[in-house]
Order: C-alpha cells, then structure tokens, then sequence
C-alpha cells in the first residue's frame, strides 16, 4: 500500500488493542476476581470467571485509558464507567470519576461517584467521593447525610482529624452561613459526645466565624471547653475572635492556659496581645514562656522587638543574642539563613535607634537572604534619609531591580512610607497617586490615598475619594469611619459625622477604633458624659495612643487632670513620638 487506509488502520488498532487486553487478561489469571479488600471497599460481587467477559473488560478499560490520554476524556469516561459497571470495582468507578474531573467536567464525575455509591452503599470512598464533589460544586445543601457517614465510618482514632479538616472543606462554599448550618446538622450526635465534641464545637465555631456569625463562634468556643476545660483547640479558636475584636473570648484563653500551660500556645496569646496593642500583659506572658521553653527562639526574637519599642536597648541586644544562638542550632540551613537575617534587620534598627548609622549600616551588609533584600535596602534608605541624605534614599528605593507590577507596588509604598516617616505628606500624597495608578480598583490603597490627602491637607479630596470607596464598596466600613471622624475632627456637620460613624458600626460592631470615633463626636456635640463611656470602653478593648488621647482629653475637660495624666502617659510609652498625642498635650498646655 503506497497510502494509509483510516478504516484499516483503525481495524489494526482495534485489533491490536483486544489482543492486548487479551493478553493482559491471560498474564493476570484471575485479576477480574477482585481481591477480599478491594470487595470489602465496593461491596460487589467477584466478576464472573468468564474468558470473553474478561477480555471485554480490559478491552473497554484499555480504550477507556487510550481515549482520556489522548485527547477524547469524554469517551475514555464511558468506556471506564461502563467497565466499573461490569465489574462493580470501585477503583473503576473512581477512575472514571478522576477522568471527568481532569477535564473539569464536574457534572460527570459526581455522575460516576453516585453510580459507585448506588452501586455499594456502604462504600466509604464512594461516599467521600460524592461528598467532596458536592462540595466542589458547591452544592453545600446535599451533603448532610454524607457529611454523617463520613464520620460514622471514620475509625476513632481518625475522627478528630476529620472533624478539623471540616473548616477547610468547606472553606470555598459560597454560602458560609449555610455551610455552617449543614455541618451543624451533620454533627448532631458528635457535639454531645464527650470524646468527640471539643473538635466538633471547635470545627463549628471556625464555620460560623467564616460565616460572619462571631457570636455563635464564641457559643461553640465555649461549649468546647465546657466539654474540655483544657482544649488547645477551643483555646485557638478563642483567639482568632480576640483577633476579631471580640474581647469576651480571653477568658477562654486563659482558663486553657491555666489548666495546662503549653508554650507554643502561650506564644500565640502573647502575639494577640501584641496586635491588640496591649504591650505589658505581652510582656508577660512572653516572659512565662521563655520560663517554661528557654529555648523556644521564636519567644526570644519577640522579646527583643518589645524591648526595643520600649528603648530598653542592652536589654534588646541580649535577648537578641539569645535567639541567635538558639536559632543557629537549628539544622534547618534556610531557617539559620532567616533567622539571622531577622536578628541583623534588629540590630540595624537598634544601632540607628542609637543613633550610630555606620554600625546599622556594617548589620544590613551581613544579609546575602535573597527574600530579605529588598527589607535590608528600604532600611539602608531610612538610614539616609535620617542623615539628611532624603534624594539618595528615594533614589535607592526607586532604583531597586524588579520591573513587574507586584514589585512596583513594593517599591511605591516602601517610599510613600519613608516620606511619611519624615512627615512629609505631601509628597507622600504623590507617590500613593502613582500608586493607586497601578491598582485604581484597590480600595486599600485608595483609602491610604485618602488619609494621605487629609495630612497633606486636602480635606475635599480626601472626603471625595473616601466617598469613591463607598461608592464602589459600600461595606467597606473604614470609609465611612475615617469620613465621619474626619468631619468631627474638624468640626464640620458633627450629624452627620455621626450618622457615617453608627454606618460603620453596623459592619463591625464593638470595633474600638470605631467605638473611640463615636466618642470623639458625642464629645464635639457636647456628650461628654456618654463620650467618656465610649472612650474608656474602646481603650479598655485597645490601648492604642490615639483613643488615649481622646480619652485624655475629655477627662481633662471634665476636670479629671489626674486620670488624664494618667492615660496619656500609658499612651505616651507606647508611642512617644505620636503626632496626635503631642498636638494633644500642646493644646491643652498639659505637662507629662
């Protein structure tokens, strides 16, 4: 033949196919007779000892595997769906369900896990299967009956990493409240056992708090801990809703640590705490830590962060030795490499704290890390322009390599924060322009835009850029906040400074710096008696040096010179050099 017959060939290659599956089928004596475990996992009946049977089967899976590995999955999904149905093998099924989801036909796969589990209802992995892909399809409302015997058959000891695999699972469903809803059904009998019911309330509350509901976050933390008064787990979860301003949770912390003090776990509330601003009470607790873990590095490192902000320099240097040496043991050669980069980043800034700049200079030009480069050249440019040398330091930030988008925001913001470093808004205003240029949608940026216009003083543009934010984002609640306490920070249509404030409240209640907002208004119009409830409830939740200003000020204004003081002063050691702070105690001629 000097051509090529499609309609020969394709007799060749079926004909070559059967006799290779034939083949197979002869080299496999009695493969078609699933083995006991294979049985055991789908419930079918052997496939009957039949020579022509066999050969058909491997026929139709040998096609099935030569259509979805060239280019024709849908027939490959047939052919292994009609072989699973043959022989009733849950790895057939599976396969053809594999198949379709290599295609991203999701549809087909669920098609072929329901025929599995129709197949062998018993089937722990023909069930897992159909409930995974409901979830991938987000098909959240079908899965409560599967969800309860995916648990059921998990052996005990297997149970309590399922129940904290939950969250995740349905982590990408696009009705969090309904999906914490279904897991809540499907765990009706495990959140009352007291072997299982910590992990199952825990799984529930980190749903619920997905869903937004941190209320019913904190009813599951609690009840977890009802059941186990020492739940690491309940313990976590109490400080992801610390994280989200839910103060209510700590004693749940503390009860955990009280119970059985794990360091690891004592290190996370000191790190909570350090967020929240609430700097002493870290303090001690990172000093019970490195107590009970001395050689726990990490508490080190943070140790020495915290004695730097309060200028306890040789204090700093020697937990900064500390960790070096505990780091450096570590036979991890990437996690020596950072470590080290950590502690020279540190020392830098303590040597420049110090006011000895060729000393932060010789710690920066110790750091060879690749991903801390760029960390080491913004610091040699606030070394310059802390010398006076502000054109190099610009220069230097904006010379560094990288030519994508990513690392010219890196970059832009890197200078709009050394500009702000120096006060200069202005500029600073300049630099975010081209920055928000990158990214006009990012509402982060153009709200930094905004607060960067109000100090450069431009107080029209940054109300109608704030008011841009709304507009494209109406739940973006620190927009309406920083408009509201703006207006009543200048006395201006103090109503509606107000009615903007209560809005942002709406999208996150109990918020401090919300709450410290709302008492700035009430005590522009006057209240001063219910700004001061406001005020002292939004320090007790947050310490931060702004509401101790405002704190500071209305009970000055009520005659209470002392607290006020007082309060300013705690202020004043977290954040001496606070703008808001210092125009404060100018203003009122206040002496600290």
């Amino acid at each position: 033949m000097d051509y090529y017959d499609p309609m020969v060939l394709f007799h060749s290659f079926r004909t070559a196919a059967l006799t290779t599956a034939m083949v197979v089928a002869a080299q496999s004596a009695g493969a078609q007779q699933p083995s006991s475990d294979n049985r055991a996992t789908t419930g079918g009946p052997p496939v009957a000892s039949n020579p022509a049977l066999d050969a058909e089967l491997f026929y139709e899976i040998f096609l099935g595997e030569i259509s979805a590995r060239t280019g024709d999955p849908g027939a490959g999904y047939a052919f292994m769906l009609e072989a699973a149905r043959r022989s009733a093998d849950g790895q057939l099924y599976q396969r053809a369900a594999d198949i379709a989801l290599q295609s991203r036909s999701g549809e087909y796969a669920l098609a072929a896990a329901k025929a599995w589990k129709e197949a062998v209802p018993q089937s722990r992995e023909a069930n897992r299967y159909v409930l995974q892909i409901l979830v991938a399809l987000n098909r959240i409302g079908e899965t409560p009956d599967l969800l309860r015997q995916e648990l059921a058959q998990s052996p005990a000891r297997a149970k309590a990493a399922t129940l904290s695999a939950l969250p995740q699972m349905y982590g990408r469903a696009s009705d969090k409240a309904l999906a914490a809803k279904v897991v809540e059904q499907a765990l009706v009998d495990e959140l009352t056992n007291p072997a299982t019911g910590p992990g199952a309330w825990v799984s529930l509350g980190r749903l619920r708090l997905a869903a937004g509901d941190k209320s019913g976050a904190l009813s599951a933390a609690r009840k977890a801990q009802d059941l186990d008064n020492a739940s690491e787990d309940a313990a976590r979860l109490a400080l992801e809703l610390m994280e989200e301003n839910i103060p209510e949770a700590e004693p749940i912390v503390v009860q955990a640590l009280n119970k059985q003090p794990i360091p690891e776990l004592r290190m996370v509330y000191a790190r909570v705490l350090l967020g929240l601003q609430r700097y002493p009470e870290a303090s001690r607790q990172l000093e019970a830590v490195t107590k009970e873990k001395p050689d726990l590095a990490e508490a080190w490192l943070v140790v020495a962060t915290l004695q730097f902000q309060d200028n306890r320099l040789p204090a700093a240097e020697t937990s900064l030795q500390r960790f070096i040496e505990l780091a450096s043991a570590s036979p991890d050669a990437q996690v020596r490499q950072k470590s080290l980069t950590q502690a020279y980043l540190l020392y830098a800034q303590i040597a420049e704290k110090k006011k000895d700049f060729a000393a932060a200079e010789a710690w920066l030009g110790r750091i060879d890390n690749t991903d801390e480069v760029f960390s080491a050249q913004s610091r040699r440019a606030s070394l310059l322009a802390r010398q006076g040398k502000l054109a190099q330091a610009r220069a230097l930030l904006r010379n560094l390599p990288g030519t994508s988008v990513d690392e010219q925001r890196m970059k832009l913001s890197a200078e709009v924060q050394l500009l702000r470093e120096q006060h200069l808004y202005r500029e600073a205003y300049q630099v975010q322009v081209e920055l928000v240029a990158l990214a006009p949608d990012d509402a982060e940026l153009v709200y930094d835009q905004a607060m960067l216009a109000e100090k450069a003083g431009k107080p029209d543009t940054m109300e109608q850029l704030l008011r841009q934010v709304i507009a494209r984002q109406p739940q973006y609640h620190h927009a309406y906040n920083a408009l509201g306490y703006s207006l009543a920070d200048r006395g201006q249509r103090l109503t509606e400074a107000k009615q903007l404030i209560l809005k942002a409240l709406e999208f996150a209640p109990n918020d401090p710096f919300i709450m410290d907002s709302l008492g700035w208004v009430e005590f522009r119009l006057g209240n001063k008696t219910e700004a001061r409830r406001l005020l002292e409830a939004a320090y007790k939740a947050r310490p931060d040096v702004e509401i101790a200003a405002h704190l500071g000020e209305v009970l000055w204004s009520m005659g209470d010179k002392e607290g006020a003081s007082r309060v300013w002063k705690e202020g004043q050691r977290v954040s001496p050099d606070n703008d808001t702070l210092k125009e404060t105690l100018k203003r009122l001629g206040a002496a600290l």
